[in-house]
């Protein structure tokens, strides 16, 4: 019996052991995941450890990097790296020994990211990640703790990180931060901890966080948020509130009753401080020094059961401090320096009892007190902030009243100077607003065009900043727009080829001079669109205006272009370009390039450009095989000329009127990705029959281009045909975004990668 015992137990503790190795283990997909994600971070140190063990990364652990695994997949994910954010000068591009390399792309090492489906607790702290983060973060829709602190994020915050419902802790504190903080956030959120501390932030604070009942933790210290606050009371579950160092300039706001900790210091608060403060009886900590905080103190405040810190130093708080004032036994420092308080300093706050620190300099205490102003000093200050305050109500009333009689009589004489003159240039400018999508900017937008993506700086420096050619120079550059240079000819005018005095050569095109706008409000566009400058987009580099509009039927305005003379896309998927065809790879890095553009044209200026009638002609390629997206942003300053009516274009053309879109558009760039170009010469039934063959297993490899099939993995290309059917639905509202066409075109190169990796072992 005790053999069959001993014989029981051991296959007992085997089987135990053999069930936890399982467990651990690592799907294979998994592991290149990780390893892929290692080649992302250019190798850190810290994960050398995994070189040796690829088959026990679960088991291997160190204070630096952990990974835990269950049910084969990876869950939690933790990389400490040696890169620490020590700056606050980082401009947006790469620095050596601080960031990443220039090469790293946060867009793919994101889309890396989000194949491990069942993750739910990831830090990357201070490994150099450099980039703005992007949209796609949101597909890691299985994450409980993200931590991406201390690295060189920029930029907004992605507003779909709301949508991570999820998500209990995100830490996106010490980086570079620099938009404002998404309003997006409901009562469905189950956020407990939200850090956003030393960054750039501006804006306002978003109220939407309000709504977050299960918020325990809220640090936005170190940042540039402005305006007021709200009522916090309903934010029940909150302990720790840190909002300083900020420019928020409202009065004091009322906090819950279980606030723990409040630091609103450093911050420009004003008004009185709220009697309610002296009932939140699980306060331990109260920073509001550094303010212009006035009127009396609350004795309560000093009594609270758990205070233990109390600094109310350097506002204007003033008034006599209760003799017989109680301290709670926990309150160990009181900072009330630099106020305007006079009278004598309570017992409770001497230094000599209960040792407890008091810091009470620069009032106007009686006593044997140092460092105290006079009395006088003190009531002359509220006499003169009294005085002041009245004149300044004066000051406002008078001020009112001016700008009343002058805004009458700037009415009087605009009505005027309108009948006399007509319609004056601004008046278009503004009724352009009530035009079509091409007029539909205001003139505020226009002229400002308040916002530029950091993205527009990547790569285009190395090229002239625009500016207006004369006509003459233009002449020049083109022998008189001699036949020799003549391009072509299409929707929105004609092209030429010519080399500039400096030697730069360019390709000028030719458009009619819309009589729907002003001069100055087409000056106004052509600026806007000199302020598109990404590494993907054909740059503009200078204009001329020939002739004034309304004087001449025959005006014109040429836009001087870089050139890039590598052909195009098209010719690249027919093997008309020296026979080079391109493979299913290279067809994916185009693609990423032209979705990046579009993206950046949608999203990176306010507003965004839309309707840019995207084709693969119009995708051109440098020396470098780099794509640039021409033709982009002509529809806010042409005609708007149908499409039916250029020469060389069917009225039956798949960018019909009716479902001319950016995504659309995109669509059918896609599909001749996947089929060749003639595809785009076909009649919109053939079209729609062949993306159905696609959903046939069978049937779809009668209709991929062979060299797709030859250089693709199956992965990979469904990808690419899932979201190809989405873009060219003919209902509208069932596109995808800009975004989930680029994240599901990473995905498929990750994919493929992988799957040429694999291949190559």
């Amino acid at each position: 019996m005790e053999f069959h015992g001993l014989v029981l137990l051991f296959c007992y503790v085997w089987c135990v052991i053999f069930v936890g190795i399982c467990s651990g283990q690592l799907q294979s997909s998994q592991t290149q995941v990780l390893l892929q994600l290692q080649k992302h971070l250019e190798f850190p140190t810290q994960l050398e450890i995994w070189k040796d063990h690829r088959e026990e990364i679960c088991f291997i652990s160190s204070t630096q990097v952990k990974v835990t695994c269950k049910d084969n997949f990876v869950t939690e994910l933790t990389i400490f790296g040696d890169k620490p954010n020590n700056g606050r000068d980082f401009d947006g591009f790469a620095i050596p020994n601080q960031t990443l390399t220039q090469t790293f792309s946060l867009d793919s090492f994101v889309a890396t990211l989000a194949r491990l489906t069942s993750l739910k607790v990831l830090h990357l702290v201070s490994l150099g990640i450099w980039g703005p983060l992007p949209d796609t973060i949101h597909r890691l829709f299985s994450l409980e703790y993200l931590d991406l602190s201390s690295n060189f994020l920029y930029g907004s915050i992605p507003p779909k990180i709301s949508t991570m419902f999820n998500l209990q802790t995100l830490i996106l504190s010490d980086n570079f931060f620099n938009g404002t903080v998404p309003n997006l956030f409901n009562s469905s959120n189950t956020l407990t901890v939200l850090s956003l501390k030393h960054n750039k932030l501006k804006g306002p604070f978003p109220f939407s966080i309000l709504s977050i009942k299960t918020l325990t933790n809220i640090d936005m210290s170190r940042n540039q948020l402005s305006g007021s606050l709200r009522d916090f009371t309903d934010m029940s579950s909150l302990e720790e509130l840190d909002l300083r160092e900020n420019e928020f300039d409202s009065s004091l706001p009322e906090m819950p009753k279980g606030l723990i900790t409040l630091f609103l210091n450093r911050n420009f608060f004003s008004g009185q401080i709220p009697k309610q403060y002296g009932q939140l009886n699980s306060l331990q900590q109260l920073d509001i020094s550094f303010n212009r905080i006035t009127g009396t103190t609350p004795s309560e405040l000093f009594s609270l059961p758990k205070i233990s810190y109390l600094n109310l130093g350097s506002n204007v708080l003033s008034g006599t401090l209760e003799n017989h004032m109680k301290c709670g036994q926990n309150l160990s420092f009181v900072d009330i320096s630099n106020n305007k308080f006079v009278g004598a300093l309570p017992s409770s706050l001497r230094n000599e009892s209960e040792n407890r620190i008091v810091k009470s300099d620069g009032n106007c205490l009686s006593g044997s007190l140092q460092h105290q102003h006079e009395v006088s000093y003190c009531a002359e200050a509220r006499g003169k902030a009294k005085s002041y305050r009245f004149g300044v109500f004066v000051g406002v009333i008078v001020g009112i009243l001016v700008i009343i009689v002058l805004l009458g009589l700037c009415i009087v004489f605009t009505c005027k100077w309108l009948y006399s003159k007509g319609i004056s240039e601004q008046h278009l400018l503004n009724k352009s607003v009530q035009d079509s999508y091409t007029a539909g900017f205001s003139s505020e937008l226009i002229a400002n065009a308040r916002y530029v993506s950091e993205a527009a700086k990547l790569g285009r420096e190395d090229l002239p900043s625009c500016r207006s050619y004369s006509l003459e120079e233009l002449m020049n550059a083109t022998n008189n727009f001699d036949n020799s240079t003549f391009l072509g000819e299409n929707i929105y005018g004609k092209l030429y080829k010519g080399k500039l005095e400096s030697g730069i050569p360019v390709v000028i095109r030719c458009i009619p001079l819309s009589k729907k706008y002003s001069v100055r409000n087409f000056k106004l566009r052509l600026d806007l669109l000199a302020k598109l400058r990404h590494a993907h987009l054909v740059s503009l580099l200078g204009h001329c205006i020939d002739g004034i509009l309304g004087e001449r039927n025959d005006s014109k305005v040429f836009l001087v272009y870089e050139c890039v003379s590598n052909g195009n896309f098209q010719t690249y998927l027919s093997g008309d370009s020296s026979g080079k065809i391109f493979n299913w790879s290279e067809r994916l890095s185009v693609l990423i390039s032209v979705a990046k553009a579009v993206h950046f044209l949608h999203t990176g200026m306010i507003p965004g450009f839309f309707k840019n009638r995207l084709k693969t002609n119009n995708i051109l390629l440098n020396e470098n095989s780099i794509a640039k997206l021409s033709d982009y942003g002509l529809s806010i300053i042409s005609e708007e000329t149908d499409a039916s009516e250029v020469k060389g274009e069917s009225p039956n053309s798949w960018q019909t009127k009716k479902l001319e879109d950016d995504i659309y558009s995109f669509g059918f760039i896609l599909l001749e990705a996947l089929v060749g170009p003639s595809m785009s010469t076909k009649r919109e039934a053939t079209v729609l029959n062949a993306m159905a063959s696609f959903n046939n297993q069978d049937d779809w490899k009668q209709t991929v281009d062979p060299v797709v099939q030859a250089t693709c993995c199956k992965e990979s290309l469904s990808t690419v045909i899932s979201i190809t059917n989405k873009c060219i639905s003919t209902e509208p509202w069932s596109r995808p975004s800009i975004e989930d066409i680029l994240w599901n075109l990473q995905y498929a190169t990750q994919v493929q990668r992988t799957a040429d990796g694999d291949h190559r072992i």
